[in-house]
């Protein structure tokens, strides 16, 4: 029973739920008549199962950081082996892969693209400052306009496929300030060992205020109702500043994985304030 929960923890389940979310909801967002809901459903899934496959082969290569950063994680702790993390790795691969035939032939490309690109961050990309970082936040970001591409027509995906990108971003960052100990032994350069803590907290608090600004942009412009307006006001934002001031204050281990979950919980405010507000 725990070598089954630990290949469920091991594709971030909440990590999978969202993804499986956001395509659902950019698919609201950009249906123009008919709607194929099959496709709908099996664009989020094979979008969730890319992002599993990602985040499994990541772990494979940062197993020795881990070892630092999580030894709680099922591959440092030794719970599942590497090989056996590599076949779940392909077998997810392929199943992804071969489930987008059945939506569309750029939602079977985007997904091939982002398979290798998930792939090349792990092996070599994630090495170089802020580039691994722009990645993943770039391929969040791409969820949307997936979604989109599920429809036939992924122009509305746009603005939140930005703003999904922005607040990934500042995540990644938090991620790395979270795992600095571990990447340090292993040789890794990251933003934060390159710029130190003020610095990083300065890209932080430009990329948070940015954000903040700019989510009131749609509803000022008349893109999105007073219930996306409501939810950003009320839920959104709140949550942004209650981070910065946060980490304003502590950057222990333990609240940056906190302020981690709590960026993630406000990705989720953001889905509904998109969804209610279409």
């Amino acid at each position: 029973m725990k070598k089954l929960s630990s290949y469920i923890i091991l594709i971030r389940p909440l990590n999978f739920l969202i993804t499986f979310l956001t395509v659902i909801v950019a698919a609201v967002i950009c249906y123009k008549g008919d709607i194929s809901l099959l496709k709908v459903l099996l664009a989020a899934l094979t979008a969730s199962l890319t992002l599993s496959a990602g985040n499994i082969i990541n772990d494979i290569f940062d197993i020795k950081g881990d070892k630092i950063n999580h030894p709680e994680r099922p591959l440092p702790s030794g719970i599942i082996s590497v090989n056996s993390a590599l076949i779940y790795y392909f077998i997810l691969t392929v199943i992804s892969i071969s489930l987008s035939l059945f939506i569309s032939n750029l939602n079977l490309i985007i997904n091939l693209l982002a398979v290798l690109l998930l792939l090349l961050y792990s092996f070599s990309i994630k090495k170089y400052i802020l580039w691994g970082n722009i990645l993943v936040a770039f391929l969040t970001g791409l969820v949307f306009i997936y979604g989109g591409i599920s429809v036939n027509n992924f122009t509305h995906s746009l603005i939140p496929a930005f703003f999904a990108f922005l607040i990934n971003l500042i995540r990644e960052i938090v991620k790395d300030m979270e795992d600095s100990e571990g990447d340090f032994a292993v040789g890794l350069t990251t933003i934060y060992s390159e710029f130190g803590l003020e610095g990083v907290r300065k890209i932080i608090l430009v990329l948070s205020l940015l954000l903040i600004l700019l989510s009131v942009v749609p509803y000022v412009l008349g893109i999105y109702s007073r219930y996306y307006f409501i939810v950003i006001l009320v839920m959104f934002i709140p949550l942004m500043i209650y981070f910065l001031v946060s980490i304003g204050f502590d950057v222990s281990k333990k609240n940056l994985n906190k302020l981690s979950i709590i960026l993630k919980l406000d990705m989720v405010f953001g889905l509904i304030a998109l969804y209610v507000g279409k």
